[in-house]
């Protein structure tokens, strides 16, 4: 929600507990994305330089602002569950399948930087399936949600990604495979599901966790896991397109500046000024 001020749209600040100064560690290292314990250099750089006022990077850092995620799978395996135990704090066990689609979006503030995720929850009945397929292009995140319990709802998980791919650039595409309902399995149970995850997890190149919607465990590691993978690959991909020259010839501003988009190089021709 904002609110608006002399006609500017205002946002309100980041939630305290939505503020991520270090990088969330993987669930497992058999089935990560990567197992670094920090967030690439040049991302901590850039965000770091955008903080203390580099003109080049404030404009950079500001071309994203938003992360598109779907979260998709079978019906009645807990997608809006996980939505609203992270959204909302909360957890309705009177479950009402969702028609369509519904829409979420959640602010963070990571490495001082504002960063949002749309989370949009898609239908996992089958006669839904071509409405909510039209609101998976563009996505960056697909979530993959199974039931730990049942071991069906795993093996579909396979043509939840294969329908989302269709819409979307697989090299562009991180993917994550999420098992819910944890609280309800035995450990022995849990741990033979697991095994099946992890594998099809590697072979599909995604990164596995684990949640329970009704205690929420895992559910808030996840996401803010997510929003930082999703957040340093944007920042990468815009320090890629705008190349090290550019961003090497930003200045900064000051009381003293005449000219903010004066390089260190050389100055504007004083027609631009």
């Amino acid at each position: 929600m904002s609110v608006r001020v002399s006609g500017m749209s205002v946002l309100p600040p980041v939630r305290k507990d939505r503020i991520i100064t270090q990088l969330p560690q993987c669930f497992r290292n058999e089935a990560a994305l990567h197992t670094r314990d920090d967030f690439n250099g040049k991302v901590k750089t850039a965000c770091q330089q955008q903080r203390t006022g580099t003109v080049g990077l404030f404009v950079l850092l500001s071309r994203f602002k938003i992360s598109k995620i779907i979260v998709v799978g079978d019906l009645a395996v807990g997608k809006t569950c996980l939505i609203n135990r992270f959204c909302k704090d909360a957890f309705d066990k009177n479950y009402k399948a969702t028609i369509g689609v519904d829409f979420e979006m959640e602010r963070f503030e990571v490495l001082g930087v504002p960063f949002s995720l749309q989370l949009w929850d898609t239908a996992g009945q089958e006669r839904f399936k071509c409405i909510a397929s039209t609101y998976y292009r563009g996505a960056q995140i697909v979530i993959i949600v199974f039931d730990v319990n049942d071991v069906a709802s795993l093996g579909h998980t396979r043509q939840w990604l294969e329908d989302a791919l269709k819409e979307n650039d697989p090299t562009a595409v991180q993917l994550f495979l999420v098992g819910t309902k944890k609280d309800l399995s035995s450990p022995a149970q849990y741990a033979h599901i697991e095994q099946d995850a992890i594998k099809i997890a590697q072979e599909i190149s995604a990164e596995y966790w684990a949640v329970s919607s009704l205690t929420g465990e895992n559910v808030q590691e996840f996401f803010f896991r997510v929003a930082s993978l999703a957040f340093e690959t944007n920042v990468l991909a815009e320090l890629e397109k705008s190349g090290t020259k550019q961003i090497g010839e930003v200045v900064r501003i000051n009381s003293n500046s005449n000219n903010v988009y004066m390089t260190s190089k050389k100055k504007q021709p004083s027609c631009c000024q």
